[in-house]
């Protein structure tokens, strides 16, 4: 009896042990599995079968995902799955436009040509919901 205490006890501990960084790399995973979902219902195909691009979905104040490495000459495909929310990609670093308002099922695509670490985010999102992202370009 007193080893199931421990046992228990261990678990609890564990439970506790949770530090912050985990529980948003947890909170962060579970609306990433949402924003799948819902790409999926748009499109009729899991985003990973996009052809000749790489797809970050925007979601819920999110880039999912929010970091990517990806090799130079990859097109990444930007797409809103929100309901109801626009949002934009501004490639800052790379001197592009911040793009247009995107809407539900919408999207916006750029090729990496060079390498390099290039992040990126929402116009009207990144300050006010840190809706920022990073790509990571290898030779």
């Amino acid at each position: 009896m007193y080893a199931r205490l421990l046992q228990g006890s261990a678990v609890l501990l564990g439970l506790l042990m949770v530090t912050p960084a985990q529980a948003e790399d947890d909170k962060a995973a579970a609306l990433c599995g949402k924003a799948e979902v819902r790409y999926v219902d748009m499109f009729g195909h899991p985003s990973a079968e996009a052809e000749g691009v790489i797809v970050v979905k925007m979601y819920k104040y999110r880039f999912c995902p929010e970091q990517l490495t990806v090799p130079v000459g990859t097109t990444v495909r930007w797409v809103n799955v929100d309901k109801r929310t626009s949002h934009t990609v501004h490639l800052n670093e790379a001197g592009e436009k911040e793009s247009e308002r995107l809407f539900p099922e919408e999207d916006f695509e750029f090729t990496f040509l060079s390498a390099g670490s290039q992040q990126y985010l929402c116009g009207p999102h990144w300050e006010t919901r840190k809706m920022i992202g990073m790509v990571t370009v290898t030779p």
